[in-house]
């Protein structure tokens, strides 16, 4: 699971994935809701279909969620279209030294989660007619991929939707590393364009070359910000158009933004902090890192809900391409990736994961800078719940994260008898 948020990514896990950087302050943040019950272990023991989910199991379940994540994090999670309505639950402070809680309806960077919107356009415009899955990427961009072992006349859309092109993630490159755990503050209003951070991926040997008869995976942002330059040649229209005019209109998703470089979060929203080179907490909630094609929306957990919802229910694309994005490959070459998240297969910006009580959920994490966004939406579309953590110390393992998020999905999912 990489994620634009850092090698901490790697370091810690890869996620939504990589361009965060080291570990925070121990600087704990008040609990606003010190008293809610925290009894239920998220590690392990998944439970059989049940014909309920309620409050109290959700607060347990989040409160195991915050322990994951080392115990000072701020978590907010909402569960749509459960037999019973909506739930919500919440734990932490708005920010560092604050009283007010984590606010109802926070907006966040959703990070990797994106791909699923990016993969989602690109699935539209393959019904179109305007591009196709089996297209390669030397097709629609002559030249950009290619040098040092790279080869784009054998890389096709569909490769790059689903991680199996074998580029390098350019979220690895040694520079980007070291502006982001050492000078991230000079360089959190980043400007660099998606061309350049392929050119940046490309100077690298990749992991691997596509050959027919073999199927090979491995996580890499590089190949959602290719998606999104193929989308915008084939459209004549920009990804963060794209998006908004397909899926955030349509859908009327008032919360849902992409921002670009515009480095500030709309209100309400948590802080989010790291901790700097000389050990002083660093507030990294304004940045303009996550703006480019595998990172760039901002949303809620309401929207979030929505839009699988929708993606699920056959509201976004025809029914044609919408197997096709569920056509899963196993994860063969990466073993970080498998390591944070054991279970579950990859398809075109979908995960697909076994949930206990029989069948499977469909999901995209999201990690940045301190914030990991965990959506789920059952395979019929009829339930969701998408869970928000956003750190004020170190940043968590996402092994031990991912288990606890894990386990919340899988009970409130559960729940409806998937």
């Amino acid at each position: 699971m990489r994620s634009p948020e850092t090698d901490t990514k790697r370091t810690t896990t890869k996620a939504g994935k990589k361009k965060a950087s080291a570990a925070a302050l121990a600087a704990a943040a008040l609990i606003a809701a010190a008293l809610l019950p925290e009894a239920a272990s998220a590690a392990s023991g998944h439970r059989a279909a049940r014909a309920d989910y309620n409050q109290t199991e959700l607060r347990r379940d989040l409160a195991a969620v915050r322990r994951a994540g080392g115990g000072d994090v701020n978590v907010l999670a909402r569960v749509d279209g459960l037999p019973g309505g909506r739930l919500q639950a919440r734990l932490g402070t708005v920010s560092v030294g604050s009283h007010a809680p984590v606010p109802w309806g926070s907006h966040f960077r959703a990070a990797s989660t994106t791909k699923a919107f990016v993969a989602t356009v690109v699935l539209q415009l393959a019904a179109e007619k305007q591009l196709s899955l089996d297209d390669t990427v030397e097709h629609w961009l002559p030249g950009v991929v290619s040098g040092h072992g790279n080869d784009g006349s054998r890389i096709t859309v569909r490769d790059l939707l689903r991680q199996t092109s074998g580029l390098f993630d350019y979220v690895d490159d040694p520079d980007l590393q070291q502006k982001l755990r050492e000078h991230f503050d000079e360089n959190r209003y980043n400007d660099t364009s998606p061309a350049d951070l392929v050119m940046t991926a490309v100077a690298h040997k990749p992991l691997f070359v596509p050959e027919a008869g073999r199927t090979r995976w491995a996580y890499s942002n590089t190949n959602y910000l290719l998606a999104g330059m193929i989308a915008e040649k084939a459209s004549g229209t920009g990804w963060r158009e794209l998006v908004e005019h397909r899926i955030i209109a349509r859908l009327g998703l008032r919360q849902t933004s992409v921002p670009g470089l515009d480095p500030f979060l709309p209100t309400p929203y948590v802080s989010t902090y790291l901790t700097g080179t000389d050990g002083t907490r660093l507030d990294v909630t304004t940045n303009s890192y996550l703006h480019t094609a595998d990172s760039g929306v901002v949303s809620t957990t309401a929207d979030l809900n929505t839009f699988f919802r929708a993606l699920a229910d056959g509201r976004l694309l025809p029914a044609e391409q919408w197997r096709q994005m569920r056509q899963t490959v196993q994860r063969t070459d990466d073993p970080d990736d498998v390591a944070e998240l054991p279970e579950g297969t990859y398809g075109l910006g979908l995960r697909e994961i076994p949930l206990s009580c029989g069948g499977h959920y469909y999901m995209h994490e999201g990690d940045g800078y301190g914030t990991y966004t965990r959506p789920a939406v059952s395979s019929d579309g009829r339930s969701a719940v998408t869970i928000s953590v956003t750190t004020t110390s170190a940043m968590p393992d996402l092994s031990t994260l991912n288990r606890a998020t894990g386990t919340l999905i899988d009970h409130a999912l559960c729940a409806v008898g998937q």
